[in-house]
């Protein structure tokens, strides 16, 4: 066994200490003592234990999603719908909404299909509120969801993405929502739109809209994949078809919207476009747009604070793997992994990829580190769709929790070391963005195997531990709640914008507690067609002072706060700080 350099330097002195005899041994021993106690490690808290319980049928939630499925393998068919926490009437809790599919030329349902909206209760149920608000979207082939509040009214909109066209819901700030899609002009026509994204990309103070598109699809051009004998007909390969474009619309300020596409040049290249993640990767305060395509190079576009964008996809090192193949990227979402103050990305693939994960070098290029940072292939074997960073055990270290399920009903035909159903991936950041699979050890209600597609995160009790909720392809969703994440201290930041747009998206945060250096932003879209608790969350572990919080808006004002309390959920004003507001602890019945 090699010899530690501790080990060596005990074993010469030891030697020295003969040689010295008794006074000189004595000497030697107590240099030794220091150097033991110089060199011994500091030790981290121990990890507190987490189990994650699903909660759907004591909670009420009866959506179930439908596959649409038929012989005839729709491509659309696979692919799922997202799901979003929102809280839409501002009680202060977070409430669900579940994106559904419709019907298509070869299905057709004898019952309606509409999109859901729980109404959280505070009491650990929900209530299906979809007929109230108006939001069942009956007849639209839904695919994704985003939410922002783009007439800065104080109440959170709803955008769906879908086949053939997208519907956005204004708020009406009394529990209805009103379709203005045609007013706000982002219906998006003819497109196959999937992931989309609220952001202020040129810091007027209102929110303007992204939307990704997929493919060149439709039933009459609907190839035949797969083998030609009973039950072996499958889902094609996106090569297959021409990919779309992406669309960028400006906030008017005045509930319409104007595309921009092609003249910001984010519309330009061709694109196959699955998720989306709105984040500032350069650190000049300007929010920049990466996007997770389908067999097709990753894109990031650094924004040159002029209304236009720098297609930078290439020469960043995100467009590719490091092997220079472009996967099936789905799941994208942005954070910093190792502390260094700079946003980091991951990105989802099917089975037999490698899920990516790519380190931010400051000089707007990023490097591979699947394998280096711990992650490497023990994945392999799932298709990851859907991922979120999210701290879960509130140790101030981003985790990386992936829904997986094969794409392809019928892929164990095809590989019988592969499953359509798939259980749900979590790594534990170690520290520095070092890695490592812990998703055994959440237990059951985790581990159990779905056809995963649309995650979304939230503190859906307002106890600091973050729950997940996955749309389930054909199936109940699941809604997970985080058992034992609390253990650990814990601060969550509502951000109410006031120069800058009200939800403060592309506002960045620098949180220090007792010497530990946190840096979040508010960013838009991330995952995969999905919407995530819009609070910002800071994991502090056994640390249980803060010393400050410093938040610099999209505005330019900066506010910076002490005597900030831990374990709350706060509310921070630009230009004011904070502010009251009521975020009721849920109380299980």
């Amino acid at each position: 066994m090699r010899k530690t350099s501790r080990t060596i330097r005990l074993s010469v002195c030891r030697n020295t200490c003969t040689a010295l005899l008794a006074l000189s041994g004595a000497l030697c021993a107590a240099v030794a003592l220091r150097a033991q106690t110089a060199q011994a490690p500091k030790q981290k808290d121990a990890p507190i234990t987490v189990r994650f319980t699903d909660i759907r049928k004591s909670a009420g939630i009866t959506f179930l999603q439908d596959s649409t499925q038929t012989e005839e393998k729709y491509y659309l068919e696979t692919m799922g719908t997202g799901v979003a926490w929102l809280d839409y009437d501002q009680d202060g809790l977070m409430d669900l909404f579940l994106v559904q599919s419709g019907p298509t030329d070869a299905y057709k349902p004898t019952h309606p299909l509409r999109c859901a909206l729980y109404h959280n209760n505070g009491d650990g149920t929900f209530t299906d509120v979809t007929e109230k608000a108006g939001l069942g979207g009956e007849g639209h082939y839904g695919q994704g969801v985003a939410v922002g509040d783009f007439d800065n009214d104080g109440y959170p909109d709803i955008y769906v993405t879908g086949y053939g066209r997208a519907i956005l819901y204004h708020n009406n700030g009394d529990g209805t929502f009103t379709d203005v899609t045609e007013k706000a002009g982002v219906a998006d026509a003819g497109m196959w739109s999937t992931s989309a994204g609220w952001f202020d990309y040129d810091k007027d103070g209102w929110l303007d809209l992204i939307v990704t598109n997929y493919i060149e699809w439709s039933p009459q051009n609907n190839l035949w994949c797969g083998e030609h004998r009973p039950g072996y007909r499958s889902y094609c390969h996106p090569g297959n078809y021409r990919g779309q474009k992406t669309k960028l619309y400006h906030n008017n300020h005045d509930g319409t919207f104007t595309d921009v596409s092609d003249a910001s040049g984010v519309g330009k290249p061709e694109s196959k476009g699955l998720g989306v993640v709105l984040a500032d990767f350069n650190n000049d305060g300007w929010t920049d747009i990466a996007i997770a395509n389908d067999t097709w190079p990753n894109f990031l576009f650094f924004n040159k604070h002029d209304g236009t964008f720098e297609d930078v996809s290439f020469v960043s090192g995100i467009a590719a793997s490091e092997d220079g193949r472009y996967e099936a990227g789905m799941g994208i979402d942005a954070a910093d992994v190792d502390r260094d103050g700079w946003q980091d990305i991951y990105v989802t693939h099917l089975d037999f990829e490698l899920n990516r994960l790519y380190h931010n070098n400051h000089n707007g290029t990023f490097d591979d580190v699947t394998f280096s940072s711990g992650i490497g292939n023990k994945a392999m074997g799932l298709s990851g769709v859907s991922m979120k960073f999210v701290d879960y055990d509130n140790d101030g270290w981003v985790d990386i929790l992936q829904a997986n399920g094969a794409m392809v009903d019928n892929v164990a035909l095809y590989h019988s070391e592969v499953t359509y159903k798939e259980p749900l991936l979590m790594f534990r950041n170690l520290g520095k963005g070092q890695f490592e699979k812990v998703s055994e050890s959440l237990g059951p209600d985790f581990m159990r195997p779905t056809a995963g597609r649309g995650l979304a995160t939230a503190d859906f009790n307002n106890d600091g531990a973050m729950g997940i909720a996955v749309n389930v392809r054909g199936d109940y969703p699941e809604v997970l709640r985080n058992d034992g994440g609390n253990a650990n201290n814990w601060l969550e930041v509502l951000l109410i914008g006031t120069r800058s747009n009200r939800d403060g998206i592309g506002a960045s945060l620098k949180l220090t507690t007792e010497g530990f250096v946190e840096v979040e932003q508010a960013k838009g879209g991330m995952g995969y067609m999905s919407a995530s608790d819009p609070r910002i969350h800071f994991g502090l572990a056994k640390r249980t002072k803060i010393e400050s919080l410093e938040i610099t808006w999209p505005s330019g004002q900066v506010d910076r706060l002490t005597n900030v309390p831990i374990n709350q959920i706060i509310a921070v004003k630009e230009g004011t700080g904070i502010v009251p507001r009521n975020f009721p602890k849920v109380t299980i019945r």
